[in-house]
């Protein structure tokens, strides 16, 4: 891989990762357009996926500090005196992401494998494309949901998180989607849906960098991974701050008619 399709790739993953149309997916169409190895673009993808991680982070930087802060607190004595885990909205989000991560990770420990080989499908993916448009363009009939977040709720959108691995299926997408007709207001459901994509990102980097450690990795690659990092960082960002404000107009329904074209026209070219 040059430069050039490290940028075009980083840049692809940063949009597509918070845009609701499958950031692994694109990837995998995108790769096999240009004609490249997929099995070996694992580790690029990984890497690239680190750089939408970055981008939250800094986005969320004020919420995410307010949130460590308060956990922080709850566990003091004081903290655990006055029940602050009980009634503190920080603490209860971090306990809401926790929930959320259990679907995922039970799905990502026990079927990685199977979930890589679709990878390694492009014609499959093109047909999830059109499951992603599909469940997108039901929130159009989803009314100005009013509820706040839950337990419950959290768990609803951990099972799409852990649904959305399969590539193809938009994770932003399918937990927005699930989480508006959960009833959770329209600001707070985005805040959840990339907030608790966090510790997911961080356990599959963390998997990717030990089985770098046993294979290795050579050191030309180390300067294309490093450019597709920045690439998905900095257009991770814009493409975030992007997606939050449309989905406060009640426009998140249009990327559906983008989906459906670009998974019609992969099964066409695929098949």
């Amino acid at each position: 891989m040059d430069l050039f399709e490290a940028i075009f790739l980083g840049i692809l993953q940063g949009i597509t990762e918070f845009l609701p149309v499958s950031s692994s997916g694109h990837l995998v169409l995108a790769q096999a357009l240009l004609g490249r190895d997929l099995e070996t673009g694992i580790t690029f993808e990984i890497v690239v996926h680190f750089g939408s991680f970055c981008s939250i982070v800094l986005y969320y930087r004020k919420l995410i500090g307010e949130i460590i802060r308060d956990v922080l607190k709850s566990i003091t004595p004081q903290g655990l005196k006055s029940g602050m885990y009980k009634t503190n909205s920080n603490v209860k989000f971090s306990l809401f992401i926790l929930v959320s991560m259990i679907p995922a990770m039970i799905v990502g420990f026990t079927m990685r494998d199977a979930i890589e080989n679709l990878f390694l499908n492009p014609f499959f993916v093109s047909c999830m494309l059109l499951i992603t448009g599909t469940l997108l363009f039901s929130t159009k009939f989803v009314k100005n949901p009013e509820g706040e977040m839950t337990l419950f709720r959290s768990l609803m959108m951990g099972i799409a998180q852990a649904f959305a691995i399969i590539p193809g299926i938009s994770r932003s997408g399918s937990t927005i989607s699930v989480g508006l007709f959960a009833g959770i207001k329209r600001e707070e459901v985005a805040n959840f849906s990339f907030l608790m994509v966090l510790p997911v990102l961080a356990g599959a980097m963390l998997l990717a960098v030990m089985d770098l450690m046993e294979t290795g990795i050579e050191t030309a690659a180390i300067f294309v991974l490093i450019t597709g990092f920045l690439a998905s960082f900095l257009s991770g960002y814009l493409a975030l701050s992007y997606l939050v404000a449309l989905l406060k107009r009640e426009k998140f329904f249009y990327f559906s008619y983008y989906c459906w074209i670009v998974g019609i026209v992969g099964i066409v070219y695929f098949l």
